[in-house]
């Protein structure tokens, strides 16, 4: 292989390392979305939470050949191209500049080390194990529990938060039950349905959650962080991307910056 260069088989041998396909979820489209070959050659790819206009611009301006979106472009089966309706103009946009598309999603969120792992990290040590394990896997799976080493304030969860995730501001529920945390139960983007499945715990920290699963929460003796959905998640990008600059070091990584979430706090 030319210094410099990969084939796509190879990438996809690394990710399947690193997010194993066979943790996704049923519901989700995890994987190669848009495959332009396995012999196609990489040099360089964008890392990105969602493939917008903007980030498909960025991607043609770097001139890359694979974008890894964490967040699959196609999630439910289309069944037209036209370039009239903008999620399938993008499709055609990145078929015509010769780009592929690579979703590792809820595999990244299951894996050791993935997306999951690191969102709890932000809390501090302690004991960690899946909400949900995989049948393949008890040590891996949906969602995280974490028994805390040491019990932290509200504040210093939230501060802690904000610094892994680079963020300025959260969306903060305190209960006025509970005063240290102990326990946690975190996931990334939408937590609401993994964790009615989570009995009492100190805190939840997820990207979003409906208002009435707030309330009841709240009304049980348990804080809520909400970070926004994408927020939760766009920080580990840069993590992702030195694993696979440790495994494919010929490459060039990007990670978007024209990415973000829809939502702004001002």
């Amino acid at each position: 292989m030319t210094l410099g260069m990969a084939s796509q088989s190879e990438v996809f041998e690394v990710l399947s390392e690193l997010a194993p396909l066979h943790l996704s979820e049923a519901w989700d489209n995890t994987g190669w979305i848009l495959d332009l070959g396995p012999g196609a050659s990489v040099s360089s790819l964008l890392l990105t939470i969602d493939v917008t206009r903007s980030v498909v611009e960025e991607a043609k301006g770097l001139g890359v050949e694979l974008i890894i979106a964490y967040h699959p472009p196609i999630f439910s089966g289309l069944k037209k191209l036209r370039q009239g309706h903008p999620e399938e103009s993008l499709i055609l946009a990145l078929i015509e500049a010769q780009i592929s598309v690579y979703s590792p999603h809820t595999a990244l969120d299951a894996a050791r080390g993935g997306m999951t792992d690191w969102l709890a990290s932000a809390l501090g040590q302690g004991e960690v194990r899946p909400i949900v394990s995989s049948p393949l896997d008890p040590a891996l799976g949906a969602g995280r529990f974490i028994e805390l080493a040491h019990a932290v304030s509200l504040e210093e969860a939230t501060s802690r938060v904000k610094k892994q995730l680079g963020l300025g501001s959260v969306r903060v529920s305190e209960s006025p039950h509970k005063a240290m945390i102990r326990s946690a139960a975190v996931c990334p983007g939408a937590g609401g349905a993994l964790f009615e499945r989570v009995a009492d715990v100190d805190l939840l920290l997820t990207g979003e959650m409906r208002h009435h699963d707030v309330l009841s929460r709240s009304r049980r003796g348990c804080h809520v962080i909400l970070t926004e959905h994408s927020n939760s998640e766009r920080g580990y990008l840069p993590v992702l991307a030195e694993r696979l600059r440790k495994n494919l070091p010929q490459l060039k990584f990007h990670v978007s910056v024209a990415d973000r979430d829809p939502l702004e706090m001002r």
